[in-house]
Formats: structure tokens, sequence, C-alpha cells
């Protein structure tokens, strides 16, 4: 019996900034692949990946185009996170300009289990609507989308982000706490109780990385906001 061919080494382009994409640039680099993985360059200190890694943005589809034709790319792979749409969308346009294969790896989502109290809405908008008046809320967003939640001015705030703000956040009552989500949910739930959280608002990003504050939510019964993808 043959053994099986080695598949030919090959230039790959990672669209990152997750865990699955740090993973894939390891398995692509054992398996001799010259691997550039991109960051968008929102986080200050970001875990980089093994192999080449790019920094910023490419200017739309058209500039990342240019940038697999420049480099020599026989292959993308979309490794990014599931609601970061317009990378996405920019990279579909990309490989049918530049003619670079794309691969997307998308996440599954998260299944409501039984104790779990989601009600799922569908934009920050409607999360925003449905927090009762007086909560203490929870938000595991990101910052780049926090806005929606500046008018309720009848809630407070416990802001997740990895890196402090640069400007003081508009929210009359919020306290920022810096750092990544604990795997541990024993870890989120004690952050949660500490701060007398009564919502969570969270997107339905999928994976293990962000899992322990649904877990945590759980245990707690606590309310859970949950935006789902499109």
């Amino acid at each position: 019996m043959r053994s099986k061919a080695k598949a030919k080494p090959q230039k790959i382009l990672i669209l990152g900034g997750t865990a699955e994409a740090r993973t894939l640039a390891a398995e692509l680099m054992a398996q001799g692949h010259a691997v550039t993985t991109s960051l968008a360059g929102r986080t200050v200190d970001p875990i980089l990946p093994e192999g080449a890694v790019r920094i910023g943005g490419f200017g739309g589809a058209d500039g990342l185009a240019a940038y697999l034709r420049d480099e020599g790319f026989e292959r993308m792979i979309d490794a990014t996170h599931p609601f970061a749409r317009r990378i996405s969308e920019n990279a579909i346009k990309a490989a049918a300009i530049s003619g670079v294969p794309l691969e997307q790896r998308l996440r599954p989502r998260w299944q409501k289990l039984p104790g779990d109290r989601w009600r799922s809405v569908t934009s920050l908008d409607a999360a925003a609507d449905a927090l009762s008046s007086g909560s203490t809320v929870f938000l595991a967003l990101g910052r780049q989308y926090l806005d929606a939640f500046v008018s309720r001015s009848d809630c407070r705030f416990i802001i997740r982000m990895v890196d402090p703000p640069e400007t003081r956040l508009a929210f009359p009552d919020h306290l920022p706490v810096l750092g990544k989500p604990s795997s541990d949910p024993d870890r989120e739930a004690d952050l949660f109780t500490a701060h007398g959280v009564t919502h969570l608002v969270c997107r339905n990003s999928g994976g293990p990385a962000g899992y322990a504050k649904i877990i945590a939510a759980r245990k707690l019964a606590l309310p859970v906001i949950m935006v789902e993808r499109d």
C-alpha cells in the first residue's frame, strides 16, 4: 500500500484574531506551509500566533485582493470572529477579484441548555431595549459595540475590556473591568457576584474561549441577553 503523498507547501494568509486562528497557524506551520496571520490591531498587546504577522486593515476588498496578489498567496483562510462581518465580506470579494481560494472557518453557535435564561435578540439596539430599569449589566461585547447602551442611564454597567479606554466612556454609571475572560466558570461567577450583576449581555460567538461566562450565568440563574448572528 502506497503512503499518502505529503501536501505541497503553500503560502497561506489567515485572517485571524481568534484562538482558533492561532491553533490553525501552528498546525499549518508544522505541516511546512508559509503562514501569515492578519490581525485587525484593535488590541494593544495581542497574543501573537506562530509564523509571520500583519497588523492593520487592507483598505477594503480591493486592498486585500492587491495584497494577496502582490505577496503571492496561494490560499486564504477566514478564521475571524463570527461577528466580524466586514472583513468576512471583504474576504469573499477579494477572493473573487484575486482568484485566491478562500476557506471559511466558522464556529458553531452556542446552544441553549436547561437552566439557561436567555432572551435572544437580533441587534445591539434590541439588547439595550430588553434591559430592565435598575439592572446592573455585565457587557461582554468589546469596546466597539458599546454605543447602543449609553442611552440606558437607568442601568449600571460593568464593562469588560482588554485594554483601558483611551477616553472616559459616555456611560453615566459604569465600571470598566480590565482583562480577558476567564476560562473558569467559578471565577466568572465570582466576578458577577462581586459586582452585583443582574444581567449578562453577550453575542452568540460560539467556541470554548468565552463559554465560561455562559456557564457562570446558568449557575447564578442570571438572565442573558443573547445577541444572535444573522
